[in-house]
């Protein structure tokens, strides 16, 4: 049996001067359309408010209530732009309907959360060139043809196509990503191919790992993969570049290329670590049917004195990467409380407390002597085999 998910491809464009020309306009008119409209948002929050601590709803007269702009309101308010502003007509209308929905989204993130109640920070606005992608939310296959794409607005547009899109698969929409080395565009398909994912497990293709600074990764089964360490490698390049644009003159084009070799270094750095996480995960799933992992709060340690090896790790991007790639191939990933997982003997449960620094675990009780990671990674998979059994017994009582 398979089940309807969405994916991604993403291909390098190779536009003429003419359309890049036409792509940054467009950019930089959606962008003065997303701070106007969020600048709306917040100007309706103002007059609106009410702080309790300082105003009495006895005694104050609270004025009348405007009307909060809303995603529709402001698509709607968009007719009398192109009227005012004419040069708006050169942008898809459904590319400028979907700047609402990004205020509308940023702002409902601030204020409510997301579907799992977390909030976001309070939406900025984007300064010139921040704004670096845009939306077709409607698209037919036909316009995709061999190595081109027709994009409405802007023409046929030239593509590098290094694979090809499966037959049954369908384009729902297309979005086009200014980056530091160029274009590219991105097109979200409907794959109707991905198994659903079978209750029938082998115990012994289950797999417990430890993600770490020293070993990016330390499995059940002893295998270690060490931590490539990309950005503290490419360190002195990157200081290179950032003194070379700090040298230039504010505004001139000297400084404009040095920022844009800059952007090329941290995207070099960024698209590397990407593609070692894509191959660990798919070395891992080719082998294992469960990965068992720890829930981390991996924000909380991005802001701790490891912050930069955390964040040049990676471990957020590798655990979503993984799981994703899992759920395609049929597999699973479980997460577990991380909690004691270093600290439990893995052979008798016996619970030795040990500092950071101490890098072998020796129990007093059973004599068991490993290393703390190969410890931990048994634990996190005793603690995936037991929530998993809880899962496929839960989900057999509701049938």
């Amino acid at each position: 049996m398979f089940k309807q998910v969405r994916t991604s491809y993403q291909y390098r464009l190779k536009p003429t001067k003419e359309q890049i020309k036409i792509i940054d306009n467009t950019l930089d008119m959606l962008c003065c359309q997303y701070n106007y409209q969020l600048g709306q948002r917040f100007e309706w929050l103002e007059q609106n408010r009410c702080s309790v601590d300082k105003c009495s709803l006895v005694v104050c007269h609270l004025p009348e209530l405007k009307e909060k702009p809303n995603r529709f309101s402001q698509q709607a308010s968009l007719i009398q732009l192109k009227k005012d502003r004419s040069w708006y007509k050169d942008i898809h209308s459904q590319v400028l309907q979907e700047v609402p929905k990004k205020v509308e989204i940023a702002f409902d993130r601030w204020l409510k959360g997301d579907s799992n109640g977390r909030r976001s920070g309070k939406p900025r606005f984007k300064a010139f060139g921040q704004y670096k992608t845009f939306t077709y939310p409607q698209f037919q296959r036909k316009h995709f043809q061999n190595d081109q794409i027709t994009l409405s607005k802007i023409g046929t547009v030239k593509v590098i196509v290094h694979r090809q899109i499966p037959d049954g698969f369908e384009i729902k929409t297309v979005s086009i990503t200014k980056k530091a080395d160029g274009f590219y565009v991105t097109l979200s398909l409907d794959d109707q191919t991905v198994p659903i994912i079978q209750p029938d497990f082998k115990y012994d293709k289950i797999v417990g790992i430890d993600i770490g600074l020293i070993d990016f990764i330390v499995t059940s089964d002893d295998d270690r993969i060490e931590a490539p360490k990309f950005l503290r490698k490419a360190e002195r390049q990157l200081k290179s570049a950032q003194r070379r644009v700090d040298r230039r003159k504010k505004g001139s084009k000297r400084r404009q290329k040095a920022i844009k070799k800059l952007g090329i270094q941290h995207k070099k750095v960024a698209d590397t670590r990407k593609d070692f996480h894509f191959k660990t995960a798919n070395n891992l799933l080719k082998k294992y049917d469960v990965i068992s992992v720890e829930k981390l709060n991996i924000k909380g340690l991005a802001k701790s004195r490891l912050a930069k090896s955390v964040n040049d790790a990676g471990w957020g991007q590798f655990i979503s990467i993984l799981t994703v790639k899992a759920e395609n191939a049929g597999l699973k990933v479980v997460a577990i409380n991380p909690n004691g997982t270093s600290q439990e003997c893995s052979s008798c449960g016996q619970k030795v407390k040990k500092p950071l620094s101490q890098r072998m675990h020796n129990c007093p009780n059973c004599k068991a002597n490993l290393c703390r990671d190969l410890n931990a990674a048994r634990n996190i998979k005793a603690r995936g085999t037991h929530a998993l059994k809880a899962q496929i017994m839960s989900s057999s009582r509701s049938l």
